[in-house]
């Protein structure tokens, strides 16, 4: 497995898998924050894994009275961490689980349909066509909780961020950023562009994992119509 270890701060490091996002790196990511999680250091403050990264946050102090090597924190934690990574093995498969969701797009539900289809030279079936037959991966959760990133979005709906972001997005609403796809699972601001929106909740934080999405899914969008919309949310009350 091939990374770097650099020092973020004086209370935290990151592992670092390289610069290109995709599947190889994924499943570095992946195999280490599980080796962390099930297997903690005294000192782990908490790991946030990251599209090609994962950050590393410790307690200097309660290194200093566990280590009897003399070394700085950062040199201690930077050989416990080294010589945990080497002693990973990577699954020759992820076995992701898929999961699909529903999708009402265009009109009050995407806003930003129409302009997507225009600045990529194509109708709002076929922006509806693309985007819901393809196949995406979750790389990472962030910005919101439960916010997915979704990788795999077909350069034929490429579409940058508004230049002007909203005040308020619905939960739900299906967006489109550069080569990126995404939902948001709670009301935020938001500067992607809106295409759709879907009537199942992707964030409850009562539930355990509070986030419906987690990194490695792959993700199915499939369309709706307006009573469907309706109807699925109703059984979601």
């Amino acid at each position: 497995m091939e990374y770097h270890l650099d020092p973020l701060n004086e209370q935290a490091i990151m592992i670092i898998f390289g610069k290109e996002i995709s599947e190889a790196t994924l499943n570095k990511v992946q195999a280490v924050a599980s080796f962390l999680e099930t297997n903690p250091f005294p000192w782990l403050i908490e790991y946030v894994p990251a599209f090609t990264t994962i950050t590393i946050y410790y307690d200097p102090i309660k290194v200093l009275s566990i280590s009897s090597t003399g070394k700085l924190p950062y040199d201690f934690v930077y050989e416990q961490i080294d010589k945990s990574i080497k002693g990973i093995t990577l699954a020759e498969e992820n076995q992701a689980r898929v999961v699909s969701i529903p999708v009402c797009y265009g009109e009050q539900y995407g806003p930003d349909l129409e302009f997507v289809a225009k600045y990529n030279h194509l109708t709002t079936e076929e922006v509806i066509e693309i985007h819901s037959g393809s196949e995406y991966i979750v790389y990472m959760i962030g910005f919101s909780p439960g916010f997915p990133y979704l990788g795999g979005l077909s350069n034929k709906i490429y579409t940058p961020r508004k230049s002007s972001p909203r005040q308020r997005i619905p939960a739900g609403s299906v967006g489109i950023a550069g080569k990126q796809t995404g939902v948001y699972p709670i009301e935020t601001p938001g500067g992607w562009q809106i295409i759709g929106q879907t009537p199942i909740t992707l964030f409850q934080p009562n539930s355990t994992p509070p986030s419906l999405l987690q990194t490695g899914d792959k993700i199915k969008f499939f369309p709706i119509s307006h009573e469907e919309f309706s109807c699925w949310e109703e059984r979601n009350k």
